[in-house]
């Protein structure tokens, strides 16, 4: 069954760029108003700011927090907020997409020049997996007991090709992606009874500021875009407007799933 988004809430970690940038702009557009964290400094942050105005320029209510979303502290400020926002009942949608991670190789390589390029620190692979895959459902965990996670929401958590393919330079991402991955499947099942969906979004090549970091990025999104179905690489655009249509739905029987939102890239590359 249909229903509609108008008067509803969303919360997105990772608001200020990429995937949840275009997701409250397509979120707020269907009538949904908007709980957006963030992590910038100074200019970056300044630009969230602005763009929570212009999302309220559409007719909803926009509330940005610049927060550590991995930080216990900020889920203790947060939440009670949330529930006053909401008037006790919770966000419809909550997305995660969170893109602060170390990019590197598990082992010592060499670069262009012969100079060695130090594998991975405990405390890189440990933050990486923990910000993109345990902050979920750390999240999920304290609005669950703040009972504001209601029958009906829906959970999206952004991970790439990179969860179960070795591209180089992204494996500590490429762990933090399994691990995110395997999150959605256990959330789903014990958010089941309470009617809630849990689903992983595989967006395909898209540039955004954090593929842009990837060392070679360059190629595959020349590589992508050649190979691609459709003829073009994916926009944030598109994820967006999945996640609107997703949301749409009173059913929660589509869940636990890893669900490509790609033109068909995976089927060729």
């Amino acid at each position: 069954m249909f229903v509609p988004l108008k008067g509803s809430w969303a919360l997105i970690f990772g608001v200020s760029s990429g995937m949840g940038k275009a997701t409250a702009r397509a979120l707020a557009e269907a009538g949904c108003n908007i709980i957006g964290v963030h992590f910038d400094l100074a200019e970056g942050r300044q630009q969230a700011e602005q763009y929570a105005k212009t999302l309220g320029e559409l007719g909803v209510e926009a509330h940005f927090f610049n927060l550590n979303v991995a930080a216990k502290q900020s889920r203790a400020e947060l939440v009670p907020v949330i529930g006053d926002l909401t008037s006790g009942v919770g966000p419809r949608v909550i997305l995660h997409s969170v893109a602060y991670g170390t990019l590197t190789s598990l082992l010592p390589t060499q670069d262009g020049q012969e100079a060695e390029v130090p594998g991975v620190t405990p405390k890189q692979l440990t933050m990486t997996v923990d910000v993109m895959g345990h902050s979920l459902v750390y999240w999920i965990q304290d609005l669950v007991r703040a009972e504001l996670v209601p029958r009906g929401a829906k959970i999206f958590a952004m991970t790439s090709a990179g969860g179960t393919r070795v591209l180089s330079g992204y494996a500590p991402v490429s762990a933090a992606k399994a691990t995110l991955e395997a999150h959605v499947r256990d959330l789903a099942v014990e958010l089941a009874p309470r009617g809630v969906a849990v689903n992983a979004i595989r967006a395909g090549t898209t540039v955004t500021p954090a593929l842009q970091k990837i060392p070679g990025s360059e190629k595959l999104i020349a590589h992508c875009r050649d190979i691609n179905p459709g003829g073009r690489l994916t926009r944030t655009e598109d994820v967006a407007e999945a996640i609107v249509a997703l949301s749409c739905t009173d059913s929660s029987w589509l869940t636990g799933n890893v669900i490509g939102v790609d033109g068909g890239e995976a089927l060729v590359v």
